[in-house]
């Protein structure tokens, strides 16, 4: 019976190492998506520290692809000390993990204020005539998100460019996809339009920040299970005379 149990671990803790490789990539991916999209929204929040859970769910994905070999190894092999071993890492990379979870937490509630602070500052120096990274940013992001303005299109009639330009017209970034003639024209709103992006920059930026926070806390329930399944064949191993003997090839007296 301890051997049929022993062997189920063992069979289970195999099975969660191959879920490890797997894991890696994703948390990865995870890691790389943030990253890039940060890249897409930086100029309307300059705290990079809001990339440290992003570098270390990556570090953590590399990790475990580490950790699912050694514990394939350590498994196979019945290597106590490799098993140990696994354990004890996947312990430093479970309490990582929940410092990822703490920290995107801790970033997700600063969004909406880091948002603020920077949005108004871009909007105040857009240049639709020269644009640069800065003005490029914005008409991507009115693009993107079907947004106009800071809260909505009137916000463009407070900015240098509207006074500067004198049509009345707001960039054509703010043009819906279905308005086919439109210029820009704040003679036309229903061409607009009408949601503000500061919300929905932030809506986005908290997305990413959950899709770490939830990777983090899938995994950590893996490898939860993970340190089950190892606790149980080392501890298996030390009290089962029966499967110290199926190891060595030994015998009954």
């Amino acid at each position: 019976m301890g051997q049929c149990g022993i062997t189920s671990s063992k069979t289970v803790l195999v099975f969660l190492n191959l879920i490890f490789w797997g894991a890696a990539g994703i948390l990865c991916y995870v890691g790389a998506y943030v990253f890039i999209t940060y890249d897409d929204y930086d100029h309307f929040f300059e705290d990079v520290y809001t990339l440290i859970p992003a570098v270390v769910i990556i570090a953590v994905g590399a990790l475990l692809f580490i950790i699912g070999l050694i514990g394939c190894c350590a498994t196979i092999r019945e290597s106590r000390c490799g098993l140990a071993t696994f354990v004890i890492i996947l312990l430093l990379v479970f309490v990582t993990e929940v410092v990822v979870v703490v920290l995107g937490y801790v970033y997700r509630a600063k969004v909406e204020n880091e948002v603020d602070r920077s949005i108004q500052k871009v909007y105040k120096t857009y240049n639709g005539t020269n644009p640069d990274a800065a003005s490029r940013a914005i008409d991507y992001v009115q693009r993107q998100l079907h947004c106009c303005g800071i809260h909505n299109y009137s916000d463009w009639e407070n900015t240098d460019w509207f006074k500067e330009t004198k049509n009345q017209s707001v960039p054509l970034s703010c043009c819906r996809e279905t308005a086919s003639s439109c210029n820009g024209s704040l003679a036309h709103p229903a061409d607009l339009y009408a949601e503000g992006c500061e919300a929905l920059v932030v809506k986005k930026l908290q997305e990413i920040m959950m899709h770490v926070i939830w990777a983090a806390l899938a995994f950590a329930a893996i490898q939860l299970l993970g340190m089950l399944c190892a606790c149980i064949v080392l501890c298996r191993r030390s009290r089962d005379p029966a499967y110290e003997l199926l190891i060595t090839g030994g015998t009954y007296a």
